[in-house]
């Protein structure tokens, strides 16, 4: 089985910590995020990875190289900023297997398994999306899904306090999701420019363990909390 990192953003949020070196490579509890994340697909019996790179990509290559953690890996270099779904596209060249793992660049997960996702795929899905139930929805926008996981809309940051699911930054796609990529550009967000179009996409309901690292706010409460991939609120 095989995903793909998208791992090529300029994550400008998080200033300094990010100038010299991607995202996926900062340290939490001593391992790297894409370590974390390889883990976590290794797995989920996931052997082969393809990292969407782009910004610092010789930085990335040098640190993960062709094969880590029992996982061998590959690049999808954009010579242009793609935007997440441009990233997939591209990436999406070297992919053999369907269905397969999309992650973003900044998600921790702990106490949870990818095999989840898998059990609860069938083919006749497009995609599934793991959602994260949170306090507070603000920040990240909202999905809203039927009582079976379908997915009926997905809401914008939001004004007001509410809790809510949450797109989790975790896709297991089918080959065919690229039908509904955009025909007339190479710059798209899967999020905004495809998810909403795509009538047979379903989530998986959760509430794992998880932070994105995309602030320096966040990126910090993961380090105090999250020795040895478990997050520990104390």
């Amino acid at each position: 089985m095989q995903a793909i990192i998208l791992c090529g953003g300029l994550a400008t949020r998080l200033g300094e910590a990010t100038k010299t070196i991607p995202k996926v490579l900062l340290d939490i509890a001593g391992r790297t995020v894409v370590d974390w994340q390889l883990q976590l697909l290794k797995y989920a019996d996931v052997r082969e990875v393809i990292l969407a790179s782009g910004h610092l990509h010789n930085v990335l290559y040098e640190h993960v190289g062709d094969c880590r953690r029992g996982v061998w890996v590959r690049y999808a270099k954009e010579e242009q900023r793609l935007g997440t779904g441009g990233a997939i596209q591209n990436a999406m060249k070297q992919i053999r297997t369907s269905p397969f793992f999309v992650l973003n660049e900044d998600i921790l997960l702990a106490d949870f398994s990818l095999r989840k996702m898998l059990c609860r795929f069938h083919r006749g899905m497009i995609g599934l999306l793991l959602s994260v139930y949170v306090d507070d929805v603000r920040p990240y926008g909202q999905i809203v899904s039927d009582t079976s996981g379908k997915i009926i809309t997905f809401r914008e940051k939001q004004s007001t306090c509410s809790a809510g699911d949450i797109n989790g930054g975790v896709y297991l796609l089918n080959k065919t999701v690229a039908d509904v990529f955009p025909k007339d550009r190479a710059r798209f967000s899967i999020e905004r420019d495809v998810f909403p179009d795509i009538s047979n996409l379903w989530t998986l309901r959760s509430d794992v363990s998880w932070i994105d690292i995309g602030v320096p706010e966040r990126l910090s409460y993961a380090r105090r909390h999250f020795p040895k991939g478990v997050f520990d609120e104390s």
